[in-house]
């Protein structure tokens, strides 16, 4: 008989949490080895529980499912978190996938697709309600990343910056722009600082990079 994959359920609703229990026992694949009301009570419990694949609500009495979620990520970084939820909110979805989440569904689900879902986690995979995965789409089909990253160069810092990227030294730089070398110095003292690099190439390379010149 294949091993079953030992789960955790964390679900204040006392009549889902049992009824989640039944399901998974049910099947083939996996097992519920326990079961509890907080988010809390689960951490506690987890070393001895030892869950290979997590099911939390986001609802959750004190810590909400999302901390507990980013929580477990920070300490049990190879256990499989799937959220079930009635929230289907942008905000809710977004803050549980960027806090560790491997997958996100909605409570409407039927159980025979809760256990095609998780079945996809443990194959790789993200599942996701129907629903939740047109709202990710349009997150990310209305997400705009900026072109350039903001280092908030000033104008002379820039002017210094593509000088160097055409080739100028400290002494045609400041030549060209009428002011000491020790100025120029003084401007690239900040670039660096700015740019997070420590020498004329290391800025030359990122600023071609990341186009920021």
């Amino acid at each position: 008989m294949a091993k079953k994959l030992r789960v955790v359920v964390v679900e204040d609703e006392r009549e889902l949490r049992d009824g989640l229990k039944v399901l998974l026992n049910m099947t083939n694949n996996f097992r519920c080895v326990n079961n509890f009301r907080t988010m809390e009570e689960a951490l506690f419990n987890l070393v001895k529980d030892q869950p290979e694949l997590i099911l939390t609500d986001i609802g959750l009495p004190k810590m909400n499912g999302i901390e507990g979620t980013r929580i477990l990520r920070e300490r049990f970084p190879e256990i499989l978190i799937v959220v079930l939820t009635v929230h289907g909110e942008d905000d809710k979805i977004f803050q549980a996938l960027c806090a560790g989440a491997n997958g996100y569904l909605l409570k409407n689900t039927p159980p025979t697709k809760i256990i095609e879902a998780l079945n996809e986690v443990v194959a790789g995979g993200a599942p996701m309600s129907p629903s939740v995965a047109r709202r990710v789409v349009s997150l990310f089909r209305n997400f705009r990343p900026p072109a350039t990253a903001d280092y908030n160069l000033t104008e002379q810092e820039m002017r210094i910056l593509k000088m160097l990227v055409d080739g100028h030294h400290y002494k045609t730089a400041a030549f060209e722009l009428g002011i000491s070398t020790s100025t120029i110095s003084f401007h690239l003292t900040n670039i660096y600082e700015k740019l997070q690099v420590h020498s004329k190439s290391e800025a030359v390379s990122k600023a071609l990079r990341e186009k920021i010149v």
